[in-house]
């Protein structure tokens, strides 16, 4: 059974809903509870929406989208071509109609960074064992 994945999907807003079928399989296959599919799911679908809003693709037209499984965490990534000098969640309230989409992942994730060394990586981690 596979532990972790690596994709190149297209730079396009249909792309969310193509890693979350990808992702939910690889899930339960590694028998996730629906709480970590949910959780992983919403930011999985925030981390590519902010790429494809905020980023560049990479020369082939895509992005990367990477997850894996280790020592009880899952682990994701979103890279595209583009470079930033930071990412920092914003305020946000229920009327807000965009720039939520850090402040999601800060909130659902149990940690999350970005590597800015080749294009922008940003990474999350989320314990599979979710209350």
């Amino acid at each position: 059974m596979a532990r972790q994945d690596v994709v190149r999907l297209p730079f396009e807003r249909s792309t969310p809903s193509i890693a979350r079928t990808r992702l939910a399989a690889f899930l339960t296959q590694n028998q996730a509870s629906n709480d970590v599919v949910d959780d992983a799911l919403i930011v999985l679908s925030e981390m590519i929406a902010n790429a494809v809003s905020h980023g560049v693709p990479g020369p082939d037209g895509t992005m990367e989208i990477r997850w894996s499984i280790a020592k009880g965490l899952l682990e994701l990534s979103v890279t595209d071509g583009g470079h930033v000098d930071s990412l920092k969640p914003v305020d946000f309230d229920a009327d807000s109609l965009s720039g939520r989409g850090l402040s999601i992942i800060s909130r659902v994730a149990d940690r999350w960074w970005v590597d800015m060394d080749q294009g922008t990586r940003v990474n999350a981690m989320l314990s599979m064992r979710r209350s």
